[in-house]
């Protein structure tokens, strides 16, 4: 197993699927998502900054977090987006900014896919993937 990844903040980028297609037809299924951030650290509390969704060009669809979210030791927090709601399409992404006082143990952040049509369900989980450490 790997050590943890200690750090005072990170932006991370977290795959996100509004839909994928099913083959050979290229016939749309869409998906609900759960955008779950957990504060992994056992005695320090974590600042979330943003958690912004994108779709598949790029653009901002929607700010979930108008104001800094506080998570204390352990604490999680979730954002649902519902099968119905495609905007992001098949390339959407969350860019989610998060901070502390000191060097933490990373979140761990990454969504869950998940949806159901005629019998048939499909469930994956998309890791985030650090693209920026705070220098702070």
């Amino acid at each position: 197993s790997a050590e943890p990844t200690i750090s005072k903040g990170q932006t991370l980028y977290v795959p996100v699927y509004s839909n994928i297609f099913s083959a050979p037809k290229k016939i749309q299924f869409n998906l609900a998502t759960i955008l779950s951030i957990r504060n992994t650290d056992m005695s320090s509390p974590i600042t979330i900054l943003a958690a912004d969704y994108y779709d598949t060009k790029g653009k901002m669809v929607r700010k979930y977090f108008q104001k800094p979210v506080l998570l204390a030791p352990l604490e999680s927090t979730d954002i649902y987006i519902p099968e119905e709601d495609t905007a992001g399409g098949t390339g959407a992404n969350f860019i989610v900014s998060w901070s502390a006082q000191k060097n933490v143990n990373a979140p761990i952040v990454e969504a869950l896919m998940i949806g159901m049509k005629s019998g048939q369900g499909i469930s994956f989980v998309s890791p985030s993937q650090v693209i920026k450490v705070s220098d702070r």
